[in-house]
């Protein structure tokens, strides 16, 4: 069996991925386009780390706005359009390529176990692990080990916000797109045009230009 950690590029990730490292065959952290430029810095803080090499994949896409207009969809009950395009088809591909059974490391914390069952049912061809779920560590002392270590975290945490997913992220709710606005308004903007553009929106019935 090979195991391989999907290595998202946040804390969580990170610290699930040292946690289970003497056990991981592969590294892989799929890139996207709209991911803040200090992300990359981080992969290679990590990789440093973990003693093991971290492979980046990307989709041909590239970026958000190409997969959503792509889809002519943005984000809803199917899912966000992005992370069916850009990250769940990437996996898919790669694991076509692949001989040998599969184990999955994943950086879901402790208060995440919901989650943590629904990656099981919806990959029931290989085996997961949820490293921090087993020993019991939440998302906060996720933070407090990779800062023991050493590596300075993502610039999106330090700006404020939960995760290091992209600038822009389409399943933002209300309250993330507003600080978006401020911190980021050219990508802001960009959003909002593209949901009128596609007819589509990030946030159910809500247009981000009505805000």
């Amino acid at each position: 069996m090979k195991t391989v950690s999907w290595f998202s590029a946040g804390v969580s990730s990170a610290v699930a991925t040292k946690l289970a490292i003497d056990q991981i065959d592969r590294i892989i952290y799929t890139h996207i386009d709209d991911q803040n430029e200090d992300t990359l810095r981080f992969v290679k803080d990590c990789e440093v780390w973990f003693g093991k090499h971290v492979e980046i994949l990307q989709s041909p896409l590239k970026s958000v706005e190409n997969a959503c207009r792509m889809a002519s969809y943005v984000n809803g009950p199917r899912g966000a359009a992005c992370t069916l395009r850009l990250k769940k088809r990437v996996r898919k591909e790669w694991e076509a390529k692949q001989l040998e059974s599969l184990c999955y490391v994943w950086g879901l914390d402790a208060d995440e176990t919901d989650r943590a069952v629904r990656i099981c049912k919806e990959n029931p061809r290989q085996t997961h692990r949820f490293p921090l779920q087993e020993q019991h560590i939440t998302k906060e002392g996720a933070h407090q080990i990779l800062k023991a270590s050493g590596i300075k975290r993502p610039a999106m945490y330090e700006l404020g916000y939960h995760n290091n997913n992209c600038i822009g992220c389409v399943k933002g709710g209300m309250g993330y797109w507003n600080k978006i606005r401020q911190d980021f308004p050219e990508v802001f903007a960009s959003r909002a045009a593209m949901e009128r553009a596609i007819g589509a929106t990030c946030i159910n019935g809500i247009y981000l230009d009505e805000l």
